[in-house]
């Protein structure tokens, strides 16, 4: 029997001259976040927690129902039925932190939040479930001041290169921004763009108080400037490399709002989690 031999290829397999440079490759991406059904209590653990499931039975009606602009306080919650409630939301891809006492957290259920608002030790002072493609406080905190308010210096530090004329762009199409306009994307990726350029930008942008941290494949930082209706967008691997740096002209983000389709999905999964106790 002839022996065969299968050719191989790839770091190591090749001998390395002198002088010549080693081969390089890029790492693969090691991990993915993908929707896990939450760990929920065994059925006879509900029993004395009404009122916990009620407000899961209200919030499954919403959103079977299409009410997705819709909130639930709990805070007058007890113990036993938040904690309920807490087990069967889970927690998400999306954070948000806007402003020092408002912090939400996406359920395992897209396009449903955790809308939480602490005082200045940490206390928590209110406590609601929210479906909506973006929590409502957080749009509101996002908004900045007008395009129009925008000066763009005449004179500009060292190193400054295509800086302004970026912000000639952004800052005219901000101020065209409305119902119905599309989203307006800068890619800083593909420009060329020096530190000093990029700190121009940040400076005369200013900095907003929304933050918004999605973990997907990867992570993806989205934040508010101090111009509104004008973000930050920026995608890292998850070797926590920056990939794509870009600025968004558009009232949130397509990449930090649920989807018509992933309210219908939350609508789906909240229904099979209830079945369960019923």
């Amino acid at each position: 029997m002839n022996e065969i031999r299968i050719p191989l290829f790839g770091p190591g397999s090749q001998s390395e001259s002198a002088g010549e440079p080693s081969l390089d490759y890029i790492r693969m991406p090691t991990a993915m976040r993908t929707y896990h059904m939450p760990a929920v209590p065994e059925p006879a653990a509900v029993a004395g927690r009404e009122q916990g499931m009620r407000v899961l039975e209200e919030l499954l009606q919403a959103l079977a129902g299409g009410q997705h602009s819709r909130r639930f306080d709990i805070s007058d919650l007890g113990p036993r039925d938040r904690d309920l409630v807490d087990q069967v939301l889970g927690s998400g891809e999306v954070s948000v932190i806007a402003g020092p006492r408002l912090q939400v957290q996406e359920a395992v259920l897209t396009g449903v939040w955790r809308v939480q608002e602490v005082d200045a030790s940490g206390r928590l002072l209110r406590d609601c479930i929210e479906i909506a493609d973006f929590p409502s406080e957080a749009r509101e905190l996002a908004r900045g001041r007008p395009a129009a308010e925008v000066t763009i210096p005449a004179e500009v530090p060292a190193g400054v290169l295509n800086a302004p004329a970026v912000l000639t762009e952004i800052v005219d199409k901000a101020a065209s921004l409305g119902p119905g306009t599309p989203p307006h994307v800068v890619n800083l990726t593909l420009l060329p763009q020096t530190p000093e350029d990029l700190a121009f930008l940040e400076r005369v942008l200013g900095a907003g108080t929304v933050i918004v941290l999605s973990r997907g494949y990867g992570n993806c930082r989205v934040a508010a400037t101090a111009t509104d209706g004008v973000w930050w967008v920026q995608y890292f691997n998850s070797q926590d490399m920056l990939v794509l740096n870009t600025l968004e002209v558009v009232s949130v983000p397509e990449v930090a709002r649920a989807a018509p389709e992933d309210l219908a999905d939350s609508a789906r999964r909240l229904e099979q989690i209830l079945e369960v106790y019923r």
